[in-house]
């Protein structure tokens, strides 16, 4: 790898076993490797989650901008009725 850097991380004692466990096992060549998917991994749901707030937060304008809120408690009331008893028995 070109244009590495070295960095000093403390961690606790469970998490240094699971590297070395991660190492032993065959599982990754070395305990960097294993912080380095980690960090990757990291990442990946670091920006998953700003897709999901964008997400929500355009929704969230959608549904302001669609308008005052309507109840639809006597909508559901008139879908409860129009389909009482046509559910399967079970």
């Amino acid at each position: 790898m070109s244009n590495v850097q070295k960095v000093s991380v403390a961690l606790t004692p469970e998490f240094v076993a699971m590297l070395r466990e991660a190492v032993e096992t065959g599982e990754y060549t070395s305990t960097s490797e294993v912080v380095r998917e980690a960090l990757r991994a990291w990442k990946l749901r670091r920006a998953a989650h700003e897709i999901e707030v964008s997400e929500l937060r355009r929704l969230w304008n959608e549904g302001i901008a669609s308008g005052s809120p309507v109840d639809g408690e006597p909508l559901f009331k008139r879908l409860r009725d129009k389909y009482a008893g046509q559910a399967p028995e079970t």
